[in-house]
């Protein structure tokens, strides 16, 4: 099973969202792993071996009960000034990318379908995150996260909108409207993100837009002041934060998000029906 975690824009919620997601797969019998194709993050961590993965995809496996490895996230991109970007390839830097050196877009492919692959053998879903919006016109002929990988892989998506900074469902039409005609069949769903009140007042505008996309919406997040690893600069750094273990915090704060979703009624089976294709 895979299934891709798509965004109206970065900060959206994707990163928190894809660890809630392998918190519950992993509480609720299945043996999920993260997976980020390509990463633009200068939070970096270190695995055991020694490799170098984006801090995003090291908390998605402690949400799995897992160690984190190279391959759940084959390309970061560290930009380091200049119009310069370092590409590190399988946690070891590769070469700088700049506008006098692009990046060899096949090799970068091809180093993540085979991490990708990887990680399908070993474990029964791999959950993916997108990277900043899915449909930035002028970037999309590089993209590598995410209309990259559907093409690559034809991994079927959900998108996730934040409500939170205004004009949600516009960004929901949106980023499938604009997603190239031959890929949108594999947007499935959309989730809403960030949510403060009644959910119910959300219906007909979430009923026009099941009715515009054929999407079905998965459900609506409340919004969490809970802290969690910082991946970039648009992270937010406050939020509950207890006790002396910050892994264990971070674990028990997703903990209380999953708790949360499932008394929202949050279709968690509808996400793994997606995934099934």
């Amino acid at each position: 099973m895979k299934v891709l975690v798509l965004g109206t824009s970065s900060g959206a919620g994707k990163t928190t969202f894809t660890a809630m997601m392998c918190r519950y797969l992993s509480t609720h019998g299945h043996d999920p792993a993260p997976f980020k194709g390509s990463n633009l993050s200068l939070n970096s961590y270190a695995t055991a071996d020694g490799g170098e993965i984006g801090m995003g995809q090291a908390f998605q496996a402690w949400a799995c009960g897992s160690e984190p490895v190279t391959d759940m996230n084959p390309v970061l991109l560290k930009p380091s000034g200049n119009g310069r970007i370092q590409l590190v390839l399988n946690g070891r830097p590769h070469s700088d990318i700049s506008r006098e050196s692009p990046m060899d877009k096949a090799l970068v492919l091809r180093t993540v379908h085979e991490a990708f692959d990887r990680l399908s053998a070993e474990h029964d879903i791999v959950v993916c995150e997108g990277s900043g919006s899915p449909v930035e016109l002028n970037l999309m002929e590089r993209d590598v996260a995410n209309t990259g990988l559907m093409r690559e892989l034809s991994v079927p998506a959900v998108i996730v909108g934040d409500i939170e900074r205004g004009g949600v469902f516009a960004a929901i039409y949106g980023t499938w409207r604009l997603m190239p005609e031959e890929l949108r069949p594999l947007l499935k769903g959309f989730v809403i993100n960030r949510f403060r009140g009644d959910a119910s007042i959300l219906g007909p505008g979430i009923e026009r837009i099941e009715e515009l996309t054929g999407m079905r919406c998965l459900g609506v997040l409340g919004y969490e002041f809970l802290r969690f690893p910082e991946e970039d600069s648009l992270s937010v750094s406050d939020g509950r934060f207890e006790g002396d273990d910050p892994l264990q915090a971070y674990l028990d704060n997703l903990d209380e998000m999953v708790s949360h979703a499932e008394g929202s009624g949050f279709d968690f089976e509808g996400f793994l029906e997606i995934a099934r294709g």
